[in-house]
């Protein structure tokens, strides 16, 4: 049974309500080559209640029923019927043609994986027919990208995509999830009739995320924003559009968190007394030797900043980057 799908609007607590592409058996619809679904968990569990799914099932979609003989890919390129007696590659190409524009405003996408139409890497590959390629049904390589998913991909490449299988791991799963809630807050942003003071203020907000993610882009985006209002609106956006998605497309390791909780540290402890200093530091300190997980350390600085009314720091999306009860924080 496909979940039902949540009021438009705004999300719980202040955050976008990010629009999130989906391969349709990750939602339950019984779509899948046996007629069956691949119902995750996750995404039909604590993250529905966040997103406004955009449903796709290419395979359906371009006319094949449920269930359906399986696709195989070929070496050269093409998506075929297992026994090779129907090509569908060009269909795919049309519907990838018809697809991308409506596809242009969404924040996110999570494919299935394993799927010669919509996993994103390692599928298998097979003969494509030539004699010397002929390796008794086994597989060339596994390289192969599933058709339509390299289509979209390459046409949206700052485009967060992520495979469900790869989201059983705690740390992909909050990675994926914090780019696709920082992708719509920026959509949102350039959505409206912007001004350059609002880019100004929307950076000051994220400058603590990006540093976490990656210090040159922190460097190289603050260089950006200070040519708001001297640059044509369309190049700074784009600029700045592409310098973000390529911030937050690199996962932050341990030590850059630690370096970013500390730049936050640093001008709050001078209005916390010695006690609440010293906590602070030992939670990063615990945090930095894997002792404990990032949201505690989290959970005190967001604490301290609102308690001292220190605006800036309170309201830097780093804190507070996403919905606080899909708990994601509590496992990286």
């Amino acid at each position: 049974m496909t979940p039902p799908k949540p009021p438009p609007g705004p999300a719980p607590g202040g955050h976008p309500r990010p629009r999130l592409a989906v391969s349709s058996c990750l939602l339950g619809e019984p779509v899948r080559y046996n007629g069956g679904h691949s119902r995750d968990r996750f995404l039909t569990g604590p993250l529905a209640g966040h997103v406004d799914w955009v449903p796709v099932c290419p395979e359906i979609e371009i006319g094949l029923g449920a269930p359906r003989p399986t696709l195989h890919l070929l070496s050269d390129g093409r998506i075929v019927s297992k026994d090779e007696t129907s090509d569908h590659t060009g269909a795919m190409a049309a519907l990838a043609d018809d697809r991308i524009p409506d596809l242009a405003d969404i924040d996110g996408y999570v494919f299935k994986s394993k799927s010669p139409s919509c996993g994103l890497s390692s599928l298998p590959r097979y003969a494509s027919g030539q004699p010397e390629e002929r390796t008794d049904g086994q597989p060339v390589d596994r390289r192969g990208r599933g058709v339509f998913a390299a289509l979209v991909t390459d046409a949206l490449p700052h485009l967060p995509t992520e495979e469900d299988g790869r989201l059983r791991d705690p740390v992909l799963r909050e990675h994926f999830i914090e780019r696709i809630y920082a992708h719509a807050r920026l959509r949102e942003l350039f959505a409206r009739d912007w001004r350059p003071r609002a880019l100004v203020a929307f950076h000051s907000r994220h400058k603590l995320q990006i540093l976490a993610h990656e210090p040159s882009a922190y460097r190289e985006m603050g260089r950006i924003v200070a040519r708001a209002g001297t640059w044509p609106r369309e190049d700074l956006e784009t600029e700045y559009r592409g310098a973000f998605s390529e911030a937050f497309a690199v996962r932050p390791k341990r030590g850059r968190h630690a370096n970013a909780l500390l730049h936050l540290f640093s001008p709050l402890s001078q209005h916390l007394d010695p006690t609440r200093r010293h906590d602070v530091l030992a939670a990063i300190e615990s945090y930095q030797r894997g002792e404990a997980p990032l949201s505690v350390p989290i959970a005190l600085l967001r604490h301290h900043a609102e308690g001292e009314h220190l605006a800036y720091l309170a309201q830097q999306t780093y804190l507070d980057p996403y919905p606080a009860d899909l708990l994601l924080r509590h496992h990286i």
